[in-house]
């Protein structure tokens, strides 16, 4: 299932997005290049570092951003293992704009045809927020491709109050949006990040609000029937203060549908890491991948 059509509201805000994403791109430490995969969905963007001889590390992006602004938060894993992250399919990047469910195999069936074009047979995945739901789409149909897996602030598993959602990120998006004022910018960015995202990140995600028909559709929220064959170690990694996936819902929840939660950890976050949470995430990260991959 798939729909089709640009994402972006205009040929200005697509410039706008890409000139983010390439500026974002040029501020890592690292050398990173890009490499296009033809997929069963569409020609997929690819951004590829680390050490040609690393493991494989598969790293999924957030939803509705650009892939560099939450591959970024990875930078410390990027000197041992060997770094795939595409850019998620109908999302803003380079990628084709054909949007496909995240309800069903699709986002399987494009990781695996990313897999195989890489020679890819197992690898460990990080993932935050959608990307986390990709991941879990993964281990739903086909498990056997993840070694093991790090979930951050995940989708697909529960949702928070939608009351809450509508008071405080809705309703200052359309407040927003009718008249961009950044005090409705900055209410929805604090809300996401506790007060702590940064002034680049918060003008990247004005203009996406400005100029890109966000994706509606969140990941399915995973079954216990549907992991039975899941197996593989996984670490989940939540916010206290996060409004979209709290981590009290998030953590019932998980450890009833997930076989092998190795660990459940809550930080003092949002949904949004701030530079200190992401020193610590990183430490976690480093050691579960050490010890299970």
């Amino acid at each position: 299932m798939s729909k089709s059509g640009s994402i972006y509201k205009n040929e200005m805000g697509r410039k706008i997005i890409t000139n983010h994403y390439d500026k974002y791109l040029s501020l890592f430490p690292y050398e990173i290049h890009k490499e296009y995969v033809d997929t069963s969905y569409g020609r997929t963007n690819v951004l590829i570092t680390g050490p040609i001889d690393g493991k494989p590390l598969i790293i999924l992006q957030g939803g509705n951003c650009i892939n560099p602004m939450t591959l970024s938060w990875f930078t410390p894993l990027m000197d041992t293992y060997r770094i795939y992250a595409p850019d998620t399919i109908g999302h803003p990047g380079y990628s084709d704009e054909r949007r496909i469910s995240a309800t069903d195999e699709s986002f399987a069936i494009w990781i695996s045809d990313i897999m195989e074009h890489f020679h890819i047979k197992q690898s460990a995945f990080v993932g935050p927020s959608y990307g986390a739901g990709i991941i879990l789409r993964v281990a739903s149909y086909m498990p056997e491709k993840i070694k093991c897996a790090v979930l951050v602030s995940p989708a697909g598993i529960s949702l928070g109050s939608k009351f809450e959602m509508v008071k405080k990120v809705l309703i200052p998006l359309m407040l927003f949006r009718m008249n961009t004022a950044e005090k409705h910018l900055k209410r929805i960015t604090d809300r996401m990040s506790a007060n702590t995202m940064k002034n680049r990140d918060r003008t990247i995600i004005g203009d996406i609000f400005k100029h890109i028909k966000l994706e509606q559709e969140m990941p399915k929220l995973t079954e216990k029937s549907e992991l039975t064959s899941y197996n593989a170690p996984t670490f989940i990694i939540s916010g206290k203060s996060d409004l979209f996936f709290p981590e009290h819902k998030l953590k019932v929840k998980s450890e009833d549908i997930i076989n092998n939660l190795i660990a459940f950890t809550s930080m003092e976050m949002g949904h949004y890491p701030s530079e200190e949470n992401l020193v610590e995430i990183n430490e976690k990260i480093k050691r579960f991948l050490h010890d299970h991959y």
